[in-house]
C-alpha cells in the first residue's frame, strides 16, 4: 500500500510540474477564463483538482485566430510606421548633406578677377594698332 501512495504521489508532482511549465510557458491569448498569475495559484494549491480545471477550462484547445490580411497585423502596421519613421530620417539627413555640400561650392568672398578696381577690358589702354 506505501508503494501505491508513493508511486501516485510521484505521478501528482510530475503533473503538476508539468501543468504549471505548460501553463507559465502558454501565451496570454490561448488562456480561458483566468489571468496566468491565478491559474498557477489554482494548480499549486488544488494539485488534482487544478490541474482536471486547467485542462478542461483554461487551456484553449484552438491557437488564437491570425490576422489573414496584412490590414488586420499589427506586427505588419508597425513595420510600415517604423519603414516611414526611418524614410523621414534618411530625407532629412540628405537635405542636411545638400545643405553643407551648396555651402562648400560657394566662394568665400566677392569674385573679383584681375583688378582690385573692377576695371572692364574697356577702361584699359590699348598699345597703338592692337585693337
Amino acid at each position: 500500500m506505501a508503494r501505491l501512495l508513493f508511486a501516485l504521489a510521484v505521478i501528482v508532482i510530475v503533473a503538476t510540474v508539468y501543468t504549471v511549465i505548460d501553463c507559465a510557458l502558454r501565451e496570454n491569448d490561448r488562456i480561458r477564463g483566468l489571468g496566468k498569475p491565478v491559474w498557477l495559484v489554482v494548480i499549486l494549491l488544488l494539485p488534482v483538482v487544478g490541474m482536471v480545471l486547467w485542462y478542461v477550462i483554461g487551456r484553449a484547445r484552438v491557437p488564437a485566430a491570425r490576422p489573414r490580411t496584412p490590414d488586420d497585423d499589427p506586427s505588419f502596421l508597425g513595420d510600415i510606421r517604423r519603414n516611414t519613421e526611418h524614410d523621414e530620417r534618411i530625407r532629412k539627413i540628405e537635405e542636411e548633406l545638400a545643405a553643407l555640400d551648396s555651402e562648400s561650392d560657394l566662394p568665400d568672398g566677392p569674385a573679383t578677377y584681375g583688378r582690385e578696381d573692377n576695371n572692364g577690358p574697356e577702361d584699359e589702354p590699348h598699345a597703338p594698332g592692337t585693337r
